[in-house]
């Protein structure tokens, strides 16, 4: 990621930008997930890592909008000072522009993919991040604010918002090794769930998490006046409605025709991280 971007033919400042918040470390759950489904089905991760990296470039771009002072007004993001501290609000909006577009580019490049692939994989991809994915699901989470949320409501900003890019990174994944279309529907339910689970323990850290663990201040949420899972829930059962997606997540891996014990520890990782 770090390499295509130093080489990218582009204006310093916006390089520079691109690169302080690509660089910044995170999770790269997004990355990992689409490389584990890769490694189930033995294809050679080698092959698609510029398609992979294209996953984590919209993750980014998400992160670097959604910490604007129009947005959730945040100023750490993985413990570092958010894009728009360092380098002002209109570099901030324009690096993500650009790491969203360049995105599409990395895959439309590939060497290996079949023309089928890459079209499906687009389409996948600005599914998940575009009105009905990623990018509804921010609309639905502001327009949440300042009033109390139904579970319902709550499951769907965050299926969206969330849950719409974790399914799209072994989506893509499934695409890229090609994968049977039974298989990449059970991928497709696996990934929605540990993607409800993902957000719920975001929700239970952003109560009794440490900043320096998860990179930002601790009761954001609340200072925001947001609708959370222990907020409806309560601490314990926001424990046990995550216990009970990733039940659910493993059953359907457990259909999968491949090697998939990565992606089982992925979902085991996700309801013990600390950040």
């Amino acid at each position: 990621m770090v390499a295509y971007l130093e080489n990218l033919d582009a204006p310093e400042t916006l390089k520079k930008s691109m690169l302080y918040s690509i660089s910044a470390g995170g999770k790269r759950i997004r990355p990992i997930l689409a490389l584990a489904v890769l490694e189930a089905f033995e294809k050679n991760t080698e092959e698609v890592v510029d398609v992979v990296c294209s996953i984590e470039f919209v993750h980014t771009y998400s992160l670097i909008h959604d910490d604007l002072p129009s947005m959730d007004n945040d100023d750490y993001r993985r413990g570092k000072l958010t894009n728009h501290k360092v380098f002002g609000e209109a570099q901030a909006i324009l690096a993500g522009d650009a790491l969203l577009t360049e995105s599409f580019s990395l895959i439309t490049n590939n060497s290996y993919l079949t023309s089928d692939q890459k079209v499906q994989i687009i389409s996948v991809l600005s599914k998940a991040a575009g009105s009905t994915g990623m990018v509804g699901g921010q609309v639905e989470d502001i327009e949440g604010e300042n009033r109390e949320l139904s579970l319902t409501e709550l499951e769907s900003i965050h299926e969206k918002k969330t849950g719409k890019m974790l399914e799209c990174s072994v989506i893509v994944g499934g695409i890229a090794a090609g994968a049977s279309d039974e298989d990449l529907l059970h991928l497709t339910n696996y990934a929605r769930h540990i993607g409800i689970a993902f957000q719920i323990q975001d929700d239970i850290l952003d109560v009794i998490g440490k900043q320096e663990e998860i990179g930002k201040p601790v009761g954001s949420d609340e200072a925001n006046l947001k609708t959370t899972y222990p907020k409806i829930l309560g601490l314990d059962g926001a424990k046990k409605e995550m216990e009970n997606h990733i039940h659910i997540s493993l059953e359907h891996l457990n259909k999968i025709k491949g090697n998939t014990g990565i992606l089982a520890s992925i979902a085991d990782y996700i309801i013990k991280r600390n950040h």
